[in-house]
This record gives structure tokens, C-alpha cells and sequence, in this order.
């Protein structure tokens, strides 16, 4: 077979943040203790919010659908563990939006717990031939109904990227393994324990969406992950592709043009050229999906930073408080002042951590008090440094005044909408102007419609 992936491997612009994945890349995946209680979010993914189908007090399996889907764009959500249900309430997520949960309250006998647990959603045999018995209509409708959803923290549901388009034909599959985002390794501790089911998923998207190459694209600072993968995928004709190591490598506009030498026009998506990007733990779920009939329960969720005592990489329940978390990893330490969720590059800092784990959520990063930048916001200096990093291009700073203005029109015809919010301006600003915090803030700004 012929390979499209003739880019150079990295993109134009973007930046070098410290890695500090050396807090838990050698910490191995532990299964989470149940959590007394788990409060599953009707919204966790983008688009339509799920219809609770549930009344107070009943008493759930693990599995069971407790958040019905009501649109194509939209994800079902299922009990993470076995239970009864409790009065629906609100919870507030770390992108501060207030969303209804269903709360659950545990079980004293659980189905699975520990080794048996994280087998049946990661161990044992994951097939790579015969996958044909598989129609590509029935892999979306099996991805569908288990709520699956990008894993890598975009949260768009799934079913969506792998129902074919007659009217946009793709060739190529690219499985993001880059994870570029500094202290978190969730990805890569399951490249390194679990890489069987992420080829298995890859396949079964390959036969879902008829593309041509399936391609594994991770950073050159995974070397050891991408051979775990190669011998995974022996056989097969899914291709490795090593990338260099520059934050945001993972974003999908980014991997087009390291991987495909193609450029996503000014909000568009990867679907303009021809391909489709999946995370590697959304491969390993659309495996778990189709071939074992399972919905998405559970994530890997990193807990990282010299702010916790013993940082790890936890199987855990969605829906289970970041408390729970953190109370496992030994607690915070005494100098920790930040709570972030997700990484310091993309996540939002949370006030409290009651907040419960979402579909999306692949890390918490803890801070200590000497790690938080403490320079004062100055005026903006003009050194264009945030041109210079933007790998979209963008003028950050004119989108950022214009959404503190509050002039929404002038947001957009800079392209505010474009923003990844990756967070490369406000990390080399010398004025410490909150960029990407004032582009969020013009996001929510804009019309509906």
C-alpha cells in the first residue's frame, strides 16, 4: 500500500514547554477503588445534553443506561458502577458550565473491581483478522450506544467521525498517540500496557469509515510506546509514523500537516482533506464497544504534579470525584496552590474537587506555589511573540482585547472561533496578559445560531 503521509513530521510555529511526564510515565495503570458514590454528567461530550431516563432510587447494573441520547451529535451516558440512583442535581464542570448529574450511590457488591476490572475493559485477546464480519454501519451503531466519545479531551462524539459521507469521502485515519500536553501520560501508560485493543479499534474505525491507511502518529519522546505498537499491529496494515516532539503536536490541524503535508483551511476540520483523527484511548474504546459489547464506563485518568504526594495513572470510574483521586495518590502535598483540570497548557483550573470525572477528562495537575507564575498582568507590548507561536496562525491578542471589549463582531472576523485554545500565546506573553482565558470568555459571548 501506498502512503499519503508525506509531511515532515511537525508543523510551523508552536512551542517547547518542560515535559514533567517523569512524575508518572513510569507509574503503572491502578485500578481505582469503587468510590462510595459517582455523579455521572448528562453532558460531558459537545453537542445536544442526554434526557435522564432514571427515577431516584433505582437500582442500577454496571453498564446501564442512565442518560438517553436525543440527537445525532450527542452521546449516551451509563452507569460506571453498580448501584442505587439518587435525586438528580447540578454539578458545575471545570469549563464552568453547570450541568444536571445523576448521582449514584455504590453498591456494597460491585461486578468487577481491581485486575478483573481492568481486563475485562483493557486485558486478554483483542482480535485483528476477521474483522470483516463487522459492518461499517453496525461499528457506528455499536460506538454509538456506547457513548463514546474523543477521549483526548474534545469530547466529540464518536459514531459522528465514523458514519461514512458520501459527499466527503476520506483516505486516511490518523490515531493520535502524541499527548503532548506537559505531566500528563495517560496515553502512554496505555500504549505501554494495553496496545492490543488500540489496533483493534483502529481496524474496526478503518472498516467503519473505508479509508485507505490507518496511521499511528506519535512523538519522538515515545520511542519505547511506538514499538509496543509495532508488535501490536504486526501483520496488520496499520503504519507507525514518529513525529517531532513540540506542544500542541496532538492537535488535529497539527497532525494534517506533520503527517499528510495538508493544512485544514481557517475553520475547517480534518474531514476537508480527506481525514479523520481519532485519540488512541477512543481506539481502545471502540474496540471494547464492538467486539466485547461494552459502553465507555471507565477512563485512565493521570494525577500528576509535585503538588499530590505519589502522582499515578488510575482506571477509574466516570463520574467519581477528583477528591477520590487525589485521596488515592497519597493527597495533596503541603505547598500545592493549583488544581488544573487536564494539563497546564489546555486545562482549567477548578476550585474544588468535588468536580466529577467526564468522558474527556484524561488528567489533574496539582501545582505548588512556586510553580504559579505570579507576574502581574502589564499592557500588551506589541513583540508579536504570540503570532510568532500561534500554529494556527492567529492574532491572539487582537482577538483577546476585542472579547474583553466585548465587541463580538471584531472577535470574529479575527477568527475566534478558530482558536484551539492550546494556550502557546498566553505561555510566552511577557505582559501576562490571560489570552486564552479572555478568548473563552469571548466564545461563550457569541450569538447562539
Amino acid at each position: 500500500m501506498t502512503s499519503t503521509a508525506t509531511g515532515r513530521g511537525t508543523f510551523a510555529r508552536g512551542v517547547h514547554p518542560p515535559e514533567r511526564k517523569h512524575l508518572a510515565d513510569q507509574a503503572p495503570i491502578e485500578v481505582l477503588p469503587t468510590p462510595p458514590e459517582v455523579r455521572i454528567a448528562l453532558l460531558q461530550h459537545l453537542g445536544a445534553p442526554c434526557e435522564p431516563i432514571l427515577k431516584p432510587r433505582t437500582e442500577v447494573a454496571l453498564g446501564d443506561v442512565v442518560g438517553q441520547a436525543k440527537g445525532f451529535v450527542c452521546a449516551p451516558v451509563h452507569a460506571s458502577i453498580a448501584g442505587t440512583t439518587g435525586r438528580n442535581s447540578v454539578a458545575t464542570l471545570p469549563n464552568g458550565r453547570h450541568v444536571a448529574v445523576v448521582p449514584i450511590k455504590a453498591a456494597k457488591q460491585q461486578p468487577l473491581s481491581g485486575q478483573a476490572l481492568f481486563d475485562d475493559i483493557l486485558g486478554g485477546e483483542w482480535p485483528t483478522d476477521g474483522l470483516d464480519q463487522y459492518q461499517p454501519q453496525t461499528i457506528a451503531d455499536a460506538v454509538r450506544d456506547a457513548g463514546i466519545v474523543g477521549l483526548g479531551g474534545a469530547a466529540f462524539p464518536t459514531h459522528v467521525k465514523l458514519t461514512r459521507n458520501p459527499e466527503k469521502p476520506i483516505q486516511t485515519l490518523l490515531i493520535n498517540a502524541c499527548e503532548c500536553e506537559p505531566y500528563l501520560t495517560s496515553d502512554y501508560a496505555l500504549m505501554m500496557e494495553s496496545p492490543a485493543p488500540i489496533i483493534t479499534g483502529a481496524l474496526l474505525a478503518q472498516r467503519a469509515t473505508g479509508v485507505h491507511e490507518v496511521i499511528i502518529c506519535l512523538e519522538d519522546n515515545k520511542l519505547d510506546a511506538a514499538e509496543r505498537l509495532r508488535q501490536a499491529a504486526r501483520g496488520t496494515t496499520v503504519q507507525i509514523r514518529i513525529l517531532k516532539t513540540k506542544y500542541p503536536q496532538g492537535g488535529e490541524k497539527q497532525l494534517t500537516v506533520a503527517v499528510l503535508g495538508k493544512e485544514v483551511p481557517t475553520g475547517g476540520l480534518p474531514l476537508d482533506v480527506g481525514a479523520v483523527v481519532l485519540n488512541v484511548g477512543t481506539a481502545a474504546a471502540v474496540a471494547r464497544a464492538v467486539v466485547r459489547g461494552k459502553p465507555l464506563t471507565h477512563r485512565i485518568v493521570t494525577v500528576s504534579g509535585r503538588g499530590v504526594e505519589h502522582p499515578k495513572n488510575l482506571l477509574v470510574p466516570i463520574g467519581a470525584s477528583y477528591r477520590t483521586l487525589v485521596e488515592y495518590c497519597g493527597g495533596l502535598t503541603a505547598d500545592a496552590a493549583r488544581l488544573v483540570a487536564g494539563g497546564p497548557m489546555m486545562g482549567f483550573t477548578i476550585g474544588s474537587l468535588e468536580v466529577p470525572v467526564t468522558k474527556g477528562a484524561s488528567g489533574l495537575t496539582v501545582l505548588t506555589a512556586d510553580e504559579v507564575r505570579k507576574a502581574e498582568e502589564t499592557t500588551c507590548l506589541r513583540c508579536g511573540r504570540c503570532v510568532d507561536v500561534c500554529p494556527l496562525n492567529l492574532v491572539a491578542t487582537k482577538i483577546a482585547m476585542a472579547s474583553k471589549a466585548n465587541d463580538m463582531d471584531l472577535a470574529q472576523r479575527y477568527h475566534i472561533t478558530a482558536c484551539m485554545e492550546c494556550g502557546c500565546c498566553a505561555y510566552v506573553c511577557p505582559a501576562g496578559i490571560p489570552l486564552v482565558q479572555l478568548i473563552r470568555l469571548g466564545k461563550v459571548r457569541l450569538p447562539k445560531g
